[in-house]
C-alpha cells in the first residue's frame, strides 16, 4: 500500500501573529510551493533522507552555501517527532494500531526559512499520510492541534495554530482563537472565506533573510506572558484588523484591506526587532503604492496591488534588489 500527502505553503494576510495569543487572523494558502510526503508498506520503519538532509559536500563553499539555504535542519527531525506525535495521540485515545511498518520520503519546493510554514506543511502531510496508512480519523478543526504540537511539544519550538489550520483547511480562511474557545474546547472558530474575495495579491521573498520562527517569536511570548501592557495591546491590535478585513472582504470591499495591512505592520514594527531584509521589500512596495506586511515570521511579505501597472512596477523595483515577486494561487482544493 502506498499512499501521498501535500500540504502547501501559506501567508498571513491579516492579524499575524496574533493566533498564538489568542487572537483572530486571516490566513491563505499559496499552491505555488508544496511539501510532498509519500509513504508505502516496508518491513521495517524508515524515514528517506532528501537533499536537505545531505551531510556530503563537494567542498566547504558548498556546505556553506547549504547551511544559508536550508538552516542546519532538514526534514528528518520533523518527521521523526510526527509520527512519534502521531502515535502518542492514538495511544491516548485507546487506538490500536495494527502491525505494519512503512517508509516515508519528502519533497518540499518551499523555500527555507522564510516564513511561508514549509517545517509545518512537512508535518500536516507527514501526519496525513499516516493517517490513511493507519484508516486513522482525526476530525478537522481538532487535527491542526496534534500537528502544532509536534512542533511545540516535541521539538520547543514557539509557534501559533494559524498554520496549522490553513494547511489542513486549505483555501483562504478566517480564524478566531478566543480564549473561551481555545480553553473550552480545544479549538477555534475557523471560517473559510471564498478566495475570490481577495484583492490581487503578490508575495515578496528573499533567500538571503529568513531567521526561522523560533528566534522571531520568543522574546514577545516571554513579555506577553509577563503581561507587559504594549504587547498584550499589540496582540488586541493585530486580531482587530483580521476582524475589520473579514468585513470588508465578505462585503466585497476587498481592494479596501491594504491600509489594515500597513497598519498590521506598524503594529508589529512597535514591538518586534525587525530585519532590515524584510523591511526594505514592505517599503519597496509602499514607495509604489501598493501595501505589504510580514507573510510569516520573516523573509517574505505578502501584498496587495491595484492593477497590472503597479505590478509590473514591483516586479521590476524588486528585481533590481534580488527580490522575486510572484502572484499566489489561493484557491481551495
Amino acid at each position: 500500500m502506498a499512499v501521498e500527502s501535500v500540504a502547501y505553503a501559506r501567508a498571513g494576510l491579516m492579524g499575524n501573529p496574533s493566533d498564538g495569543y489568542f487572537g483572530k487572523t486571516i490566513s491563505i494558502i499559496i499552491r505555488d510551493f508544496s511539501a510532498k510526503v509519500s509513504l508505502y508498506e516496508s518491513p521495517e520503519v524508515e524515514i528517506i533522507p532528501s537533499f536537505q538532509d545531505r551531510s556530503k559536500y563537494p567542498g566547504i563553499r558548498e556546505l556553506v552555501e547549504d547551511v544559508k539555504s536550508n538552516g542546519y535542519y532538514g526534514g528528518i527531525r520533523l518527521m521523526k517527532a510526527a509520527v512519534k506525535k502521531f502515535f502518542d495521540h492514538c495511544e491516548a485515545h485507546g487506538l490500536r494500531l495494527p502491525n505494519r511498518n512503512f517508509s516515508l520520503r519528502y519533497r518540499s519546493t518551499i523555500p527555507r526559512r522564510l516564513g511561508l510554514a514549509g517545517s509545518s506543511a512537512l508535518v500536516t502531510a507527514t501526519i496525513q499520510c499516516l493517517m490513511e496508512f493507519y484508516e486513522v480519523e482525526i476530525p478537522r478543526p481538532l487535527l491542526p492541534n496534534l500537528i502544532l504540537s509536534v512542533e511545540m511539544d516535541e521539538l520547543g519550538i514557539t509557534a501559533g495554530l494559524q498554520d496549522r489550520v490553513i494547511q489542513v483547511y486549505e483555501g483562504a480562511v478566517y480564524m478566531d482563537f478566543d480564549r473561551d474557545l481555545m480553553e473550552g474546547r480545544g479549538y477555534g472558530e475557523y471560517e473559510e472565506l471564498d478566495p475570490a474575495l481577495l484583492p490581487p495579491l503578490f508575495i515578496a521573498y528573499r533567500t538571503d533573510l529568513g531567521e526561522g520562527s523560533e528566534t522571531i517569536h520568543n522574546n514577545v511570548r516571554q513579555r506577553w506572558l509577563a503581561g507587559e501592557p504594549d504587547v498584550v495591546q499589540a496582540m488586541k491590535d493585530f486580531a482587530s484588523y483580521a476582524e475589520e478585513a473579514r468585513t470588508l472582504l465578505k462585503a466585497g470591499k476587498g481592494l479596501e484591506i491594504g491600509p489594515l495591512m500597513d497598519k498590521n505592520f506598524a503594529r508589529r514594527r512597535s514591538i518586534f526587532n525587525l530585519d532590515p531584509g524584510t523591511v526594505e521589500m514592505v517599503e519597496c512596495a509602499r514607495n509604489l503604492g501598493a501595501h505589504a506586511k510580514y507573510a510569516g515570521s520573516g523573509g517574505a511579505v505578502v501584498g496587495m496591488y491595484y492593477d497590472e501597472e503597479m505590478y509590473g512596477r514591483l516586479v521590476h523595483a524588486m528585481g533590481e534588489k534580488g527580490i522575486a515577486v510572484m502572484k499566489p494561487r489561493v484557491e481551495a482544493s
